[in-house]
């Protein structure tokens, strides 16, 4: 078949904010180029000879790529899924080995001399070499010449996007609800979001374009904002996922207003697909292979990208681990050398340990073992994505109706009463009560986001809004959740008696999260008892 053919990235240099456009070269950096000059000396830098690093090598035992069978894993109530995979003793595990030499044997090796040492802001070339195929195969990107960048996991990288297209005063696109952090990293700069109206998908392309058309700098307190922040994919904290056809609306849009679009998309590959209860839920995975996984995953917005307007966040938090510290842009050459050069004078490059042994790692499954191992990993997802909700369906009463508003409308939206209680002659009395809770099975990602009915007591002007009061209930009891307010892009959502929560399926073992969902449902009973 033969490859298709694509143009360069358009210009979109006017989108650079003042301050990366006065960034220039790291002295210290610009040197690299004579440095890598075969047989040239260099006493320039302050480098360490590698023979000071306290290090031969560095070895691990990492799991192979095909750790993870292509079948959820099954709750046992005796034994937590941790210390099934990494107890002591474990016969389960498929290991695979992986050394890092502090000199290499080899031309490409991987090696210590160089990951330890100061190193360019680009990444390690074995890394630069799995990501631009990883990148080519997966996303697919419209245009020619784009490339790829390392960065220290997500949240720097829309920090220094931020940085690199936004001058203070400034305001910006994103969902009306939204990554917490993402808001923070912008407000110390006076950069505030505008929120737009979500559905099933995410946002909403008639609200953003209603939005743009009808902008009123007077009113709106500043210009039309040029940049979108937007997590299409597991979207947090919804769980909603983006289709192709709504990103090929939403781009046209950003072409026609010209806007940037920062694509943060760390949960891409764990796309878990439509919640079937469980006499409907077959056991085996709906892919076959690794090849059929990554073909049915939804497009990024890279591949409908011909201009290079998108700048791509990628991390390897949620699919090896977040304490790495490594992640990736992909964009177009113009954007990639700004923000190298603030990469040049703020992080520099991601740790070397990081950097190394995740590269060995990668270089040693090869792409397609990588694929297998994401294959594997949203199976996994899957299956505890289907566990909580089984157990919020024993737990409580549960319905299922069509939404009419908001995020949910048009969506089946799981309602939860309290289980129907017994009489005197133990039969039971068909008396649910009122609706406590509602939410949708997220698509993709780590979270339910969930939304309760306020409460028979509440009154407008209340000390302490309804939200906190459940979520400082839930904490006595023992179970931690995330508050919805924390994801608003606006500021009066406490202002109603509803209010959300945002809970994670991700880290406990099955044990906890069949406890935590008892929790929430006394805590729930006795709350809102009239």
């Amino acid at each position: 078949m033969a490859l298709e053919k694509h143009g360069k990235a358009i210009d979109l240099s006017h989108h650079l904010s003042d301050l990366s456009r006065a960034r220039g070269t790291s002295p210290l950096k610009g040197l690299i180029k004579y440095v890598t000059k075969p047989g040239t000396i260099s006493l320039a830098g302050g480098m360490p000879h590698p023979s000071y690093f306290p290090y031969a090598d560095i070895s691990a035992n990492a799991l192979a790529s095909d750790n993870f069978a292509l079948e959820p894993t099954r709750p046992d109530s005796s034994v937590s899924w941790f210390w099934k995979l990494f107890g002591a003793g474990s016969s389960k595990e498929k290991i695979m080995p992986i050394t890092i030499p502090k000199c290499p044997s080899q031309a490409d090796d991987i090696n210590l001399a160089v990951s330890l040492q100061y190193g360019t802001a680009q990444g390690l070339v074995q890394l630069q070499e799995f990501l631009k195929e990883l990148v080519g195969k997966v996303y697919k990107p419209a245009y020619s010449d784009w490339t790829t960048l390392v960065q220290t996991g997500n949240t720097d990288g829309w920090s220094r996007a931020l940085q690199t297209l936004c001058n203070p005063g400034e305001l910006i696109l994103t969902e009306e609800w939204t990554y917490p952090s993402a808001l923070a990293n912008s407000q110390p700069f006076n950069i505030f979001p505008v929120p737009i109206a979500m559905d099933s998908e995410g946002m909403r392309s008639d609200d953003l374009r209603k939005v743009l058309s009808e902008w009123d700098e007077t009113a709106r307190g500043g210009k039309r904002p040029h940049v979108m922040y937007t997590v299409p994919v597991g979207q947090n904290p919804s769980g909603a996922t983006m289709g192709l056809e709504r990103k090929k609306e939403i781009y046209d849009i950003c072409v026609e207003f010209d806007i940037i679009i920062v694509e943060d998309d760390p949960y891409y590959f764990l796309q878990e697909g439509q919640y079937k209860p469980k006499s409907e839920r077959s056991s085996q995975s709906a892919h076959k292979d690794p090849g059929d996984f990554i073909a049915n995953l939804v497009p990024s917005y890279l591949k409908v990208d011909y201009q290079g307007r998108v700048i791509r966040l990628d991390t390897f938090s949620k699919t090896i681990a977040p304490g790495s510290r490594l992640g990736f842009f992909t964009c177009n050459p113009r954007f990639a050398e700004r923000l190298e050069r603030h990469g040049e004078t703020t992080t520099q490059a991601p740790c070397g340990f990081g950097q190394s042994l995740i590269t060995q790692l990668l270089k040693s499954w090869g792409y397609e073992g990588y694929t297998r191992w994401l294959h594997g990993l949203a199976v996994q997802y899957t299956g505890r994505r289907d566990y909580i909700i089984d157990c919020f369906a024993e737990e409580f009463h549960l319905r299922s109706s069509i939404g009419t508003t908001g995020i949910w409308n048009g969506l089946e939206v799981y309602d939860l009463y309290a289980k129907p209680k017994r009489n005197a002659s133990g039969l039971e009395k068909f008396d649910f009560g009122p609706k406590l809770i509602s939410f949708v099975p997220p698509t993709s990602g780590m979270f339910i986001w969930i939304n309760f009915r306020t409460h028979p007591s509440f009154k407008e002007g209340d000390e302490e809004p309804l939200e906190t009061q459940l979520f400082i209930k839930l904490a006595e009891g023992g179970v931690l959740v995330a508050p919805g307010w924390f994801f608003a892009a606006t500021d009066n959502v406490l202002d109603s008696g509803e209010g959300h929560v945002r809970i994670s399926f991700s880290n406990v073992d099955f044990d906890a999260l069949k406890k935590a969902v008892g929790i929430f449902g006394t805590v729930l009973r006795d709350f809102f008892k009239e």
